[in-house]
């Protein structure tokens, strides 16, 4: 049984097409990345999920639950951290986990909640009033409401936008111990090299369409490229005509030229440089990052988003 089944799914505002005839599984366990540009679809998507609106057509279920059909059931397995930091003012932090307890109909939970808090660093704030929390500590709190219940599946949507170094470096821990206890973990973010780091397998939406769908490696290998940088010992001039459509940057005695895995020889192009004239002194190259691939493959720079 998969953790999240998405099976053309369509969802449409007037004439934006949110999304379009989405489809494909997460598994039980895994550290699932969800990528795409702003206004890609993600957030359409985890709506959906979370049973917050009604797609136009196709079926979501959670943990084997029609998040339709099964509302009560899909929701108990699921946790969502959302993007937007909403929470009632007046509880204390304890209380307003205490209150997320009770709308799933969970009692004396007390053990869990403290749990919770030590472990997302909020003990010393259990009893503070949510309206007194920096932005950061609030982050925590959805976290802690997410996870209240023990879902097996929990959606991180841009859990570490705006956060400091040291909440980031917390937070993972903790959420790559729920993975390694079985937690389903379903993680989208502007900081790509989050995503590089903590997940197996990527999907990349854009424009509401799924245009890519495997392994972080397979992702990273699919033969887009890398980078040759070439240090001269004198500024260099012009170069060969068939390194024309290469250079990613020319400055001074520095050259970096995009490779083709599947075509380029690094030792072939270092010969021509070398009988062109170029006195190389320092060589090195530098493969893709899941930045470089996500940019080719949508045309939009995260970095822009972050």
């Amino acid at each position: 049984m998969d953790a999240i089944k998405i099976s053309g799914v369509s969802k449409r505002y007037g004439d934006l097409q949110a999304l379009n005839n989405v489809s494909f599984e997460i598994q039980q366990g895994e550290f699932f990345g969800l990528l795409g540009p702003n206004g890609a679809g993600k957030s359409t998507l985890i709506s959906a999920l979370a049973g917050l609106l009604k797609t136009d057509s196709g079926q979501l279920s959670i943990m084997g639950h029609d998040v339709g059909d099964d509302y009560r059931l899909a929701r108990q397995a699921l946790g969502v951290v959302p993007q937007e930091i909403v929470m009632d003012p007046f509880f204390t932090v304890r209380e307003t986990l205490e209150f997320q307890s009770g709308y799933y109909g969970i009692r004396n939970n007390g053990e869990w909640i403290d749990e919770l808090l030590l472990q997302l660093g909020l003990s010393d704030k259990a009893d503070s009033n949510m309206r007194q929390l920096s932005g950061g500590m609030k982050r925590r709190v959805l976290i802690a409401q997410a996870l209240v219940h023990k879902p097996q599946v929990l959606v991180l949507d841009e859990p570490t936008a705006g956060v400091d170094v040291e909440l980031r470096q917390s937070m993972w821990r903790f959420v790559r111990r729920l993975h390694r206890e079985g937690h389903t973990i379903v993680l989208t973010t502007h900081y790509l090299e989050e995503a590089e780091e903590l997940c197996d397998r990527i999907a990349i939406i854009n424009k509401g369409e799924v245009i890519a769908l495997e392994t972080k490696e397979d992702l990273l290998a699919r033969g887009l490229g890398s980078k040759l940088m070439v240090r001269s010992k004198d500024v260099l001039g012009e170069l060969p005509q068939e390194f024309q459509s290469k250079v990613v940057r020319l400055d001074g005695c520095e050259l970096e030229l995009a490779l083709n895995r599947d075509s380029d020889s690094v030792m072939q192009i270092l010969d021509t440089l070398r009988d062109s004239g170029v006195d190389i002194e320092f060589v090195s190259v530098i493969n893709d990052s899941l930045e470089d691939v996500f940019v080719r493959m949508t045309g939009s720079s995260e970095g822009e988003a972050k």
